[in-house]
């Protein structure tokens, strides 16, 4: 019995691995966006900002200039909107449920 134990445990804990992130609030259940292909930095106008700095990955590498910031926000988002509206930004790829802009320095 003492050998099912440790067993039991590990198909437990491989199965959660697979579960997407939730957080639960009052009924409702809201899932955060994943994706591998960005690398998110922190908020870009401001620390709670849903469009973000994003990092340099084998996706975002030619999408990177020096006289530009990469921000990345959910798609057809208000956030996304206003990147566009204030500052200019291009569109230059999605992924994942997120639009990716390139946003000039000025």
């Amino acid at each position: 019995m003492k050998q099912l134990a440790p067993t039991a445990f590990a198909l437990v804990l491989a199965g959660c691995q697979d579960m997407p992130l939730e957080t639960e609030a009052a009924d409702t259940v809201v899932k955060t966006p994943t994706n591998e292909n960005l690398r998110l930095v922190r908020g870009y106008r401001s620390t709670d900002d849903d469009c973000q700095i994003t990092g340099e990955t084998a996706f975002t590498v030619d999408f990177l200039d020096d006289a530009a910031d990469l921000v990345s926000c959910p798609e057809g988002s208000s956030a996304a909107q206003s990147l566009v509206d204030m500052y200019g930004a291009r569109q230059v790829a999605e992924t994942g449920g997120y639009a990716v802009y390139s946003v000039p320095r000025r």
